[in-house]
């Protein structure tokens, strides 16, 4: 039997992190069964003996003191506070806080973001590494890219980068809230997002379409309707098409609530006339009425794995994980319509 192997060993090994070893050996969701047959071959092999405090872990990530992390996120993504991004944002400055790493915040302006103008937190040499919280434009992710700090995207990506990334699984979640529709009978689908955006709902997107042609229905350009300007802000006021479908797949639950109030604006019923379903399972699904069928993203998940991933790069500036991508959850509320006239098929909650 090894002594003193611990989890961090585990992850390298089978180049995981830390939170998916964790959740296998400990049977928790969130690791798929294949992965935790595996972590736990891997753990017997390796002579891993469980410990009985957290500290252990905490030790293995603790960068060495004195460093400093700075989060980055572009002003369209900025509102009031209570926002999806603030709570990332915090969740992200607490756990590196745990590992005595602090945190600067600057705000990436448009004129910036454009031109790929370094961060104030960079030119005063105020950090060890960034965080970027929330798609960028391409000139601000060019330069980034050649900064020889350790850098990490947060909730999008860029493939012409070879820069690490944390995201949500947006592809298969916007897939999985598709077929829930399909699923309660709806054939006539559509889309609210502008697509090219961010990756996220670029991803959504896609999901939504695979979910489509998986189920022979048909794709209409005219369903496909955007929900923010060119500067990221979301309309407030919705313009829909002459001939609606049946429901709408959001790419996010705050665009879901505008187009539910829209939708009421114009005395159209949710879910009794038009279904909706967003995405995030954040504030807004649940303060509106009806409450909005949604796919719930592990923020506290997120944040977990952003952090052990930027502490493995403080540690070692040249490791990187590639992409890692966040399972989420289907979480039914009251904002669809079964319009299957009892033939609806078996479809069960889904966890990615």
């Amino acid at each position: 039997m090894k002594n003193g192997v611990k989890m961090l060993d585990i992850a390298n090994k089978l180049g995981v992190s830390v939170v998916t070893v964790s959740n296998a050996l400990a049977g928790r969701d969130g690791v798929s069964e294949t992965m935790r047959r595996k972590i736990c071959e891997t753990a017997d092999k390796m002579g891993y003996k469980p410990s009985n405090t957290k500290s252990e872990r905490k030790r293995a990530l603790m960068p060495k003191p004195g460093k400093s992390v700075g989060i980055l996120t572009s002003e369209r993504f900025v509102g009031a506070r209570g926002t999806f991004y603030w709570e990332l944002t915090a969740s992200i400055s607490n756990k590196l806080s745990q590992l005595n790493v602090f945190t600067v915040y600057e705000c990436i302006t448009s004129e910036s973001e454009n031109t790929g103008a370094q961060p104030n937190m960079l030119t005063d040499n105020k950090v060890d590494g960034i965080i970027v919280i929330g798609q960028v434009h391409r000139p601000y992710i060019e330069m980034l890219s050649k900064v020889d700090l350790p850098v990490i995207f947060v909730d999008f990506y860029d493939s012409r980068y070879d820069v690490d990334s944390v995201n949500s699984d947006s592809y298969n979640g916007c897939y999985v809230l598709t077929d829930y529709l399909v699923s309660m009978g709806h054939t006539r689908i559509g889309f609210f997002g502008n697509f090219n955006a961010t990756s996220s709902i670029n991803d959504r997107f896609l999901g939504y379409l695979k979910c489509l042609i998986e189920n022979g229905l048909e794709y209409r350009r005219d369903w496909t309707l955007d929900d923010r300007d060119d500067r990221g802000i979301l309309f407030s006021d919705i313009e829909f098409p002459a001939e609606m479908p049946t429901a709408f797949v959001c790419n996010c639950d705050e665009t879901a609530f505008r187009v539910i109030s829209s939708l009421r604006s114009k005395g159209v019923r949710v879910p009794e006339d038009i279904s909706v379903v967003g995405y995030d399972n954040y504030t807004m699904s649940s303060i509106c009425i009806p409450p909005i069928t949604t796919m719930e993203v592990d923020i506290a998940q997120m944040a977990q794995v952003s952090v052990e991933l930027m502490a493995k790069k403080l540690n070692d500036p040249s490791f990187s994980e590639g992409r890692k991508v966040i399972p989420g959850k289907l979480i039914v509320k009251e904002s669809v319509s079964d319009i299957s006239g009892g033939k609806k098929r078996v479809n069960e909650a889904k966890m990615l």
